[in-house]
């Protein structure tokens, strides 16, 4: 595929597999070999189309502040592809665990799967849910739908509640819808919520608040947000890439992952 047209697929998709997305940009990046004005309008345009994507904001925050951008966006590409963090949650999770997820989770999701002895109750948000208890049910796990109105219940019901992060820092989370509803019900009851924060999440507060002010608070009524932001005292422990953390003790983990951008910050002209 020609780099433009692996551009044009980025900028079209939505949601999907973050791993997915660093990839197919980073092989984007790299194909069209763009001068460092013309890298910058290219990286821009990426984080104004995926605004809560933790990873592509990681990714290009990294190649415009690289000095060789394109050696540094094949070694994320690379870096994002082997998170483990998917093999810590596996390791972690007791077993035989009744479990709430929010949607379709990236990392959360594939760890549910090999691990292969939870009982998962997957809130049904934007009609992802319903399609990742189907395949979680073709592979012979117990899986729930569970709407919306029904997820204080389900929290109540789980002996952990898993909330993967679009990204954060050491104090905040973005994550899909419900998200700030299921770990207030569940630090109410005393259940463990637990943060997964798979590599490329964690970015610098002045990056974090621009994608905050994108994705939650410059939409018109907050209710109608595709996003939550939640505090990180709402989550009991959080599953890096090194370690299941107590998240009391999980500060120095949480660090940003790439440089200040300045220059993604801004908006394009149209």
């Amino acid at each position: 595929m020609h780099p433009i047209e692996r551009l044009r697929y980025v900028a079209r998709s939505h949601g999907g597999d973050q791993r997915l997305l660093v990839r197919e940009t980073a092989g984007a990046l790299r194909g069209l070999g763009l001068d460092p004005a013309g890298l910058v309008v290219a990286c821009r345009r990426i984080v104004e189309r995926h605004p809560t994507s933790g990873p592509l904001w990681w990714l290009c925050s990294s190649v415009v502040a690289a000095a060789a951008p394109f050696e540094v966006a094949g070694r994320l590409a690379d870096r994002i592809e082997d998170d483990p963090t998917p093999e810590v949650l596996i390791d972690s999770l007791p077993a035989d665990a009744t479990v709430t997820v929010l949607g379709w989770p990236d990392l959360a999701g594939e760890a549910l799967i090999r691990r292969g002895d939870a009982t998962v109750l997957t809130i049904d948000v934007g009609g992802e849910g319903m399609s990742f208890a189907r395949r979680l049910q073709r592979n012979d796990i117990e899986a729930e739908v569970v709407d919306a109105a029904g997820l204080g219940a389900a929290v109540l019901a789980s002996d952990v509640v898993l909330i993967e992060a679009l990204a954060c820092t050491s104090g905040q989370v973005l994550a899909i819808q419900g998200s700030l509803a299921a770990a207030s019900v569940a630090y109410a009851a005393e259940i463990p919520v637990w943060l997964v924060a798979g590599r490329g999440r964690c970015l610098p507060q002045q990056t974090f608040d621009v994608v905050i002010d994108r994705a939650v608070t410059s939409t018109v009524l907050p209710w109608h947000a595709e996003t939550d932001a939640l505090p990180i005292e709402l989550c009991s422990d959080v599953v890096r890439d090194v370690a299941l953390l107590a998240r009391v003790d999980a500060g120095p983990a949480l660090v940003p992952e790439c440089p200040l951008a300045p220059e993604l910050l801004r908006v394009s002209p149209m």
